[in-house]
């Protein structure tokens, strides 16, 4: 891989056997790292360089991994992809990373070259994401105009609706919490609790019903995603 196709990555990890190892290969496949051995520390370079990716520990001295991923959620003014890392590989574990707002998580031990693919998908779908028409599958979604289409059909959609559709694709092929969609949706207003029900029911009537395969599907004790191929 040439130097021009490298990531600029954030490596966050107090652990200096491991920061070594990721920082070796990483330099070695024609990336550029930066480095922060502390969550405090990690969490202002975040906020003050631009970064491809960050690759966050969960476990830090001066601020944990997830206070780290939520302050970036809120304090940053573009969407800076992160992986996560951590010894812990507990579904609870899992969903309060995705709640708090990181890309991908990464269980140690792991393979650094899966590290680098990881980080590479994460660094192509976000440019991907930042055209205002997305296609995914059999799936299209133009931000510009606030249109959406399937298999060529276009879909009349709520602006909820369109918003949640949008807030899916731009995550795939991650899973939204209920917690990150409520929060996306309204904000800090309180809303009714079958609020997000009422809207994903009525999306998958328009989205999923008129077509042969549902491509919105619930991930149990996780939230929501999209069934789509990646490999076609």
């Amino acid at each position: 891989m040439t130097m021009s196709k490298g990531l600029h990555i954030l490596l966050i990890e107090d652990e200096p056997s491991i920061a070594k190892n990721i920082a070796q290969y990483m330099e070695h496949q024609g990336h550029v790292l930066d480095f922060a051995i502390s969550g405090d520390h990690g969490l202002e370079l975040a906020l003050n360089a631009y970064y491809d990716v960050v690759i966050l520990d969960l476990n830090l001295p001066n601020m944990d991994g997830l206070t780290v991923c939520q302050t970036i959620r809120q304090k940053a003014d573009r969407h800076i992809p992160i992986l996560m890392l951590t010894a812990r590989d507990s579904i609870d574990d899992k969903v309060s990373g995705f709640n708090t707002g990181t890309d991908d998580y990464l269980t140690k031990p792991f393979s650094l070259q899966e590290l680098e693919v990881r980080c590479l998908a994460l660094s192509k779908r976000h440019l991907l994401q930042s055209h205002d028409k997305i296609e995914l599958g059999p799936i299209v979604v133009d931000r510009k105009s606030r249109t959406a289409c399937r298999d060529g059909q276009a879909l009349v959609l709520s602006a909820m609706g369109f918003k949640i559709l949008s807030i899916l694709v731009q995550a795939h092929p991650q899973v939204v919490s209920r917690s990150q969609l409520t929060q996306q949706l309204w904000g800090d207003d309180p809303t009714e609790s079958d609020a997000l029900r009422s809207h994903i029911y009525q999306l998958r009537a328009i989205v999923d019903k008129p077509f042969a395969k549902p491509l919105i599907k619930t991930v149990f004790g996780a939230g929501f995603a999209l069934s789509i191929d990646d490999s076609k």
